[in-house]
Parts: structure tokens; sequence; C-alpha cells
């Protein structure tokens, strides 16, 4: 199969691509990312696919495949944070004393973080900055915005159990 063909054949089905990988992963970013890497997979079995009588059917169900698979791996669910920090902050009465305390060490973790980690969770995650604002912000490319992001979190994540006694557990 040529080039025009798989054109004819798939885009015409993009946005309903789309759709189905957006409603099941609630996130523009990854349902884009989603979709390509499905465009990537269909091309290079271009081939094997001239035997199907239904295109748009074939690949929406490889696409909610792939969404499955996505969202059943462990590395999706930590990697995603539902709840900005900014709302976390504001979800719980400010009289609370542990939800201060627990605020103060995320705080202190934070200002120990490397520069560039430090830039990357504060714009993502505090300030609510889309990925393509960190990325203009800090003068990164996407690859580097998404591993200092996802070590600043696990970094994150491991002085905060350390510091609450979890490591142990």
């Amino acid at each position: 199969m040529d080039a025009e063909s798989f054109k004819r054949m798939f885009l015409p089905c993009h946005s309903k691509l789309y759709g189905v990988a957006y409603r099941l992963l609630e996130n523009e970013e990854d349902a884009e990312d989603l979709i390509q890497e499905a465009y990537l997979k269909l091309w290079s079995k271009r081939n094997e696919l001239t035997v199907i009588s239904n295109p748009e059917a074939f690949a929406v169900t490889l696409v909610k495949n792939m969404c499955y698979d996505l969202l059943r791996s462990g590395k999706y669910a930590l990697g995603r944070q539902n709840v900005p920090l900014s709302e976390a902050q504001n979800a719980f009465p400010a009289d609370n004393q542990e939800i201060q305390e627990d605020a103060q060490v995320v705080k202190a973790i934070l200002a120990r973080l490397p520069l560039q980690q430090r830039q990357v969770v504060t714009l993502r995650d505090v300030k609510g900055c889309s990925y393509e604002e960190v990325e203009r912000l800090t003068g990164l490319n996407s690859v580097n915005v998404r591993v200092l992001l996802s070590r600043a979190r696990k970094k994150i994540r491991e002085e905060f159990n350390k510091w609450n006694g979890y490591e142990g557990r």
C-alpha cells in the first residue's frame, strides 16, 4: 500500500479516532500521542491492511486497545496527576495542621531539587501551565520537559515518603 492509499483509508477517520482516545484517556496530549502511535503501527503493517474490509472499525479497535493497554500500565497511572498541586492546596481547610505540615515538607523538598526540575514542576504542577507553555518558558524541548518532570515527581515522592516513614512498608 502506498502513502496516498493509506491516507485515503485512514485519515478520514482521524477525528473519530481522536474522540475515542480522548474519551478513554481524558487528556488531550495523551490522546494525540496515542493517535500518532496508532498511525505508526498502521503504517508499519500497511501491506497487511489491504485485506481489511472496514478500515475505520479496525483503526477504532486498535486505538481502543492501545488506550486500554496504556490505562492498565502502572507507569501511566503514576505519571498522571489528576489534580494540580495548586488546586490540591485549596481542597482542604487551611487550619488543618497535618496538611500544612505536609505542604511545608513538599515545599522544602521542591526547594532542594535541581534548578531545571524545580522550574518544570513549578510551572506544570503548581502554576498549571501546559507542556507547550513549559517548553516555551524554559527553552527545553518536550522530551527534556517530560523527563525532568518525571524525575522531579519521583524524587518528591521518594523524599516525602521517607519523611513520613513510608519507605519500610
